[in-house]
């Protein structure tokens, strides 16, 4: 049965495509209605607390069939597998609840090959338009958060830059008439109370029901909300009256399977899913649409983070009445987002305000994971609690919305049996990049993130109805007409138009509401005119003819495939969680352990450095890492090496696995993982080391042109993370029970025979190998000056010269300045003869003269009584006389310090020893103003060990390392204890031991050649000096550098190191932690703010293997070299305000992931571990 009325064009939905439309078709004279399934919300109706929002929400869960909340509910929150959308409902669609960021949108959207030529004629004109009828203003204050976020991205990270926005949101500014368009309805000024995502209570915000809408009505526009669109077909032969006049109109558009209207005109504008789901249901009914119908679907790169307990004035909570009324216009929170930066990465971050009516909750736990660690409920709760007793002050927090441009792959379908539309998001390249900088942007902000535990977390739904030249490629045509691909394939249906957001074939990159309404300008200009010249036309129409059913399309099956275990294979299930680069990440392996070789296979062979061979194998299953694929990656012939051996640390087990992956759209991946087990306080740490493995994920690029690679984006970039994946209790005793094989009990019996070998025995797994010096030092080494120098203290020293080669052949070229390399407290980290590539080489050939000082600790003159203020006193004095003689008093000197020396270059600076004037540049490793150790070496510090080793050890203070022919009881007394005394990785050399003894491991085995630790071993640290000792355990004991006596005569004098600076830590810790880099550089910034300070963690290094290891040339000389030339340029920051540093510094956080001791639980862990398999054991 017909409705009573017919219309010229009907209109579905009012957001900002829609009300474009009936704006302007109705101010044309065309009799247009406009049906809204939602109701109409006015200014005091918007929800105000938790209750009132459930109330006004709607949540759908897909995968089940379950929904909660009305279907005209304000808020409408789809979750579907690892997708969330959220749509709104209501009479001016989302510009109701939105942050009514009016932006243009990108450039790069634009090039887009996908963008449709026919917009760009008339886009700047049409985006005029829209921006004026939107009311687009700029926001009169720089607010709070927006102000930290500039600090934070642009003063710190640099790769940011701000953008100007504009908000539809009446700031009190009179705005320019136009041709007579302005709202019937008067705007109230914002209040800046935070609560746009709920609804403006104050009546400020420009949506669409107050600018377009309020004309439409205006001008005759019949409105009906509450009213939703079932489907629309082609009217058969209903007839009309109206006016009068006998007509037929062209289109029937249902309520339900009986209740409908009728017009000539039929403009779709429901949104992304809604417009979808009205052709889906349309197609059912016989209309022909495109096969492209739900393709192409894009989330705009949208993400959303929460970053919470932040140290920075961030006033991000929406406030009520009763708190905004109390504060003045500049202290509350603004509006929801009032500040944007773009990323060189291709993508958009925004600072937002959360309204007073949301459930924080949702955003702490519930749909969201916690970084640096799974942060639990009850942190939410405490927060709360904070909140509520103390105010919002005592937590800030603020919402972190993310835009970007995705790979636009994803897909609307339509459900057969449930008749609902489905959604899978599409692909996201740039998604790792971006938690990547929530992460860097939360750690500045000395906060927590909370991540969405979805792939995509969207607000912004773009295309599924792409306008393209013709149905082969889209839906609908630039114009917004719907194409007939039963004719052909540029053929439309006539009367039948699209015009919102899924239109739009590609990412906006941006808030896409400008981009939407400029579209929707365009089409309504055209359609006006379509409009118009169809009522002008002879009434008499011909019969339209009946549309072929559309037929279903078949679902490709997918078969899985079979495989037929051996049955010489043991067959291991495992299934590994956790995160990788703070993204969340599974893994399912089924490990299938060979065990051909086992035959002849001589237990003999186990010392010499071999592995187990049945504990090797190959792995097949995949891995779910949905922040880097949303499809699974697939292991492609995986292997496995439970017991894998390497040569420099024959202490320590790996279990080794190396995962080639591939996806379904052809990315191709590595994981490279490790458990690492070293025998350290026997098994504490075992169950840790046994159920932890340390991932390294990357992208794999495939064989290219070099035309091809140039052309790669920036969203193909290869990836590299790093993380970790931990097995629990649980799924390891699932996977010993469900052990398959022949040979399962012999995997059982040699797992545990390598877990006992490894912790209890503790023998090595191969024999040291031996060198001769000529087979040490095989690269000939730059020829050097050795100076010999008298400090003030009448104390003689060395420094060796190596003359700059470029100086010697190219004399009209600038020399570059003189670099001063400080050495540790023992051993050499820079002159390394064994070395293809070491520090001084390094520099050398970028045209540096080296000074490297040999202080009063170095083992070729050791002192048999000193300090390290004494080094700073005179030592680093005199050397710097030195080369004051030889250059001049005006020349400048870089200077590279580590451990020992970076402590002693900073009492020399802070102590007025040297002055800052003569110093280029400072760079340490490991080293600061701070020095902060690791649990085990903190322990051995405050423990009362090193006073009683100094009694120990007598008047003679030099303890020999290489030679122990001539030791005293005493010496040969300590230097057994050294090798008792635990420590992280343990060595077969003698002097080795001994050295990680007193201090630690001063690196990892396997960062560092075998030829190197031989050498370091057995002939650079022939002597260890003590006598340094009780003030370096003041200095650690204090966490920073104080004077022999334990005062703190350093830090108090900050002006005197006004300089460049750059604190890099090894991301690995062993004897320092990261926390020595990170309090000096804010100490810089605080105090320095003017010159350029940089920090720098490099994972995988320990301590003295970032400049010792094998890849320290390529990981860690660069940024020595670089901040040089940095600072021979000036070394201060350019076009920035250093005040801002000052509130900056103290806000970040250190999150360092390494642990301490092994718990009661480990511990626990492992025994029940042990019991099971010796029971499974016992069993079979």
């Amino acid at each position: 049965m017909a409705e009573d009325e017919s219309f010229d064009a009907v209109v579905v939905g009012s957001g900002y495509g829609g009300s474009v439309a009936a704006c302007r078709m109705s101010m044309a004279g065309i009799r247009v209605c406009l049906v809204e399934k939602g109701r109409r919300w006015e200014a005091h109706d918007f929800p105000a607390d938790v209750l009132r929002l459930v109330s006004a929400a709607r949540l759908e869960w897909s995968k089940w069939g379950v929904a909660v909340g009305s279907q005209k509910a304000l808020f409408q929150i789809r979750e579907e597998g690892d997708s969330l959308a959220m749509v709104a409902c209501g009479f001016g669609g989302g510009s109701l609840v939105n942050a009514g960021v009016v932006v243009p949108a990108s450039v790069r959207a634009r090039r887009d090959p996908k963008w449709p030529k026919e917009w760009t004629s008339d886009w700047e004109q049409c985006e005029a338009l829209a921006s004026m009828m939107l009311g687009a203003q700029p926001p009169p204050l720089v607010f709070s958060n927006g102000r930290v976020m500039r600090q934070v991205l642009c003063e710190e990270m640099e790769d940011y830059k701000p953008d100007p926005i504009r908000l539809s949101i009446n700031f009190g500014k009179e705005k320019e008439k136009a041709g007579g368009e302005i709202s019937p309805k008067k705007l109230g000024s914002c209040l800046a109370c935070g609560n746009c995502f709920s609804g403006c209570p104050y009546n400020a915000k420009n949506s669409t029901d107050k600018n377009y809408l309020a004309l439409a009505i205006k001008a005759g526009c019949t409105v009906r909300t509450e009213t939703q669109i079932l489907y629309v077909v082609k009217n058969q032969g209903e007839v009309c009256e109206h006016d009068d006049k006998i007509c037929k109109r062209r289109w029937r558009v249902y309520f339900d399977d009986l209740r409908y209207i009728c017009s000539d005109f039929v403009i779709l504008s429901a949104g992304v899913l809604g417009t979808s789901e009205i052709l889906f249901q349309s197609q059912r009914r016989g209309l022909a649409l495109s096969e492209r119908l739900g393709f192409g679907l894009s989330c705009n790169g949208n993400n959303v983070a929460y970053a919470a307990t932040s140290r920075a004035p961030l006033n991000a909570y929406g406030l009520n009445k009763k708190q905004f009324s109390e504060a003045p216009i500049e202290s509350r929170p603004g509006p929801a987002i009032s500040a944007s930066f773009t990323s060189s990465s291709g993508f958009t971050i925004q600072s937002a305000v959360l309204p007073t009516s949301y459930p924080y909750l949702l955003f702490k736990g519930i749909v969201t994971y916690g970084w640096p660690s799974p942060y639990s409920l009850l942190h939410c709760l405490i927060n709360i609690v904070k909140f509520y007793i103390m105010g919002p002050n005592a937590c800030q927090a603020m919402a972190l919305n993310v835009m970007g441009h995705d790979a636009c792959d994803g897909r609307i379908t339509f459900d057969e049996e449930t008749e609902k539309i489905r959604l899978t998001p599409p692909q996201d390249p740039l998604l790792p990049k971006k938690i990547l900088a929530l992460q860097n942007i939360t750690r500045k902000l000395g906060g927590i993130l909370f991540m969405s535990k979805y792939r995509s977390t969207s607000v912004h739904l773009l295309g599924g109805c792409n306008a393209a030249p013709n149905a082969s490629l889209g839906v609908c045509s630039p114009n917004g007409h719907v194409y007939n691909p039963s004719t052909n394939q540029s053929t439309v249906h006539e009367g039948l138009f699209v015009s919102d957001a899924s239109l739009i074939p590609c990412s906006i990159g941006v808030n896409p509401c400008l981009a939407i309404t400029t579209i929707a300008e365009h089409i309504s200009k055209n359609l006006v005119d379509d409009v118009l010249r169809f009522k002008a036309s002879v009434l008499q129409r011909e019969d339209i003819q009946k549309e072929p059913t559309k037929k279903t399309m078949n679902s490709v099956p997918n078969p899985s495939a079979v495989e037929n275990l051996s049955e010489r294979m043991v067959v291991v299930k495992e299934k590994m969680s956790g995160f990788i680069g703070g993204m969340p990440c599974t893994a399912y392996l089924t490990m299938n352990i060979n065990c051909k070789e086992e035959q002849g296979f001589q237990h003999k062979n186990l010392s010499a450095g071999y592995g187990y061979p049945l504990l090797k194998g190959r792995v097949d299953g995949y891995v779910d890492f949905l922040s880097v694929s949303k499809e699974k990656l697939f292991i492609l012939d995986g292997k496995v090496d439970l017991c894998k051996i390497n040569n420099r640390t024959p202490y320590t087990q790996y279990m080794h696995y190396s995962l080639p992956l591939v996806s379904a759209s052809g990315s191709r991946y590595i994981l490279e993982g490790k458990k690492v087990m070293n025998p350290f306080l026997l098994a504490s740490y075992a169950w840790r080391e046994a159920t932890t493995l340390h991932v390294n994920f990357q992208k794999v690029e495939m064989n290219s042109t070099e035309n091809e690679k140039q052309q790669i984006s920036l969203t193909d970039e290869i990836l590299d993370l790093q993380g970790e994946l931990h097995i629990s209790i649980f799924q390891l005793l699932k996977s010993l029970a469900m052990l398959k094989g022949k040979n399962k009990d012999n995997f059982v019996r040699l797992l545990l025979l390598s877990f006992w070998r490894t912790y209890i025995l503790q023998e090595p797994r191969y024999s040291e190998e031996d060198f001769s010096l000529s087979e040490l030092i095989q690269h000939p080494y730059p020829v050097h000056v050795l100076h010999q120098l008298n400090t003030e203290d009448d104390y003689t020293i060395t420094c060796m010269q190596w003359r700059s080669t470029q100086s010697l052949w190219k004399p009209e070229l600038k020399t570059p300045q003189p670099v001063l390399l400080l050495n540790g407290y023992a051993g050499e980290s820079y002159y390394l003869p064994t070395e293809p590539r070491d520090l001084v080489r390094t520099l050398l050939e970028e045209g540096y003269e080296i000074w490297l000082l040999q202080t009063r600790l170095h083992p070729t003159h050791p002192s048999n009584n000193f300090t390290i203020e004494d080094i700073a006193k005179f030592d680093i004095p005199a050397v710097i006389a030195k080369i004051h003689e030889e250059h001049g008093s005006s020349i400048r000197i870089h200077v590279i310090a580590h451990c020992a020396g970076g402590l002693a270059i900073h009492m020399a600076l802070l102590g007025g020893h040297v002055s800052a004037s003569c110093i280029t540049s400072l760079s340490c490793t490991n080293s600061s103003m701070y020095f902060k150790l690791t649990t085990l070496a903190s322990v051995k510090m405050r423990l009362p060990l090193l006073p009683v080793t100094m009694a120990i050890i007598g008047k003679k203070k030099t303890l020999s390392i290489t030679d122990s022919s001539k030791d005293e009881i005493r010496h040969s007394l300590l230097k057994w204890v050294a090798r008792i005394i635990p420590r992280t990785e343990r060595c077969s050399c003698d002097e080795c031991e001994i050295v990680s003894g007193v201090f630690g491991n001063p690196y990892w085995h396997e960062n560092v050649s075998k030829t190197l630790h031989r050498w370091t071993s057995k002939q650079c640290v022939t002597h260890l000096p003590m006598s340094g000792l009780p003030h370096l355990r003041k200095v650690c004991n204090a966490g920073h550098i104080v004077d022999a006596q334990g005062k703190n005569n350093y830090m108090i004098h900050p002006e005197r190191i006004a300089l460049p600076t750059l604190y890099i830590s090894g991301g690995r810790s062993l004897l320092v932690t990261p926390e020595t880099s990170l309090m000096a550089n804010r100490y810089m910034r605080m105090h320095q703010p003017e010159f350029e300070h940089k920090r720098v963690v490099l994972a995988g290094f320990g301590h003295s293997d970032l400049l010792i290891g094998e890849e320290s040339y390529k990981r860690v000389f660069p940024h020595f070299v670089s901040h040089m030339r940095m600072a021979e340029e000036g070394g201060r920051r350019k076009g920035r305000g250093g005040g801002w540093e000052k509130s900056v510094v103290s806000w970040e956080a250190l999150h360092d992931v390494n642990g301490a001791f092994g718990s009661f639980a480990s511990i626990l862990c492992l025994i029940i571990f042990f019991i099971f398999c010796g029971y499974f054991y016992l069993r079979i």
